[in-house]
């Protein structure tokens, strides 16, 4: 049970580093930061198609990575 939770816990821990890695910037820079500011205090629309369905799977994994890593550090403190 403790190897297969570890398998699975580095295949998640892979999936995360990709979905984050693929996921485009919030900013360009010092430009971006200043401009940014202006589209969120007006309310631009939320990102659609592939950066949302990144966004999605990035906390997914992230939650999954989080109650697999308690998971296995109890289960090795209890063998």
């Amino acid at each position: 049970m403790a190897i297969f939770l570890k398998i699975l816990l580095v295949i998640v821990s892979l999936g995360l580093i990709g979905s984050v890695l693929l996921q485009s910037g919030k900013s360009a820079g010092l430009s971006g930061s200043i401009a940014g500011g202006a589209e969120q205090l007006f309310g631009k629309q939320k990102a659609r198609g592939l950066d949302a369905v990144l966004e999605k799977v990035t906390i997914g994994l992230a939650v999954g990575f989080i109650i697999l890593s308690i998971l296995v550090a109890y289960i090795v403190k209890v063998q």
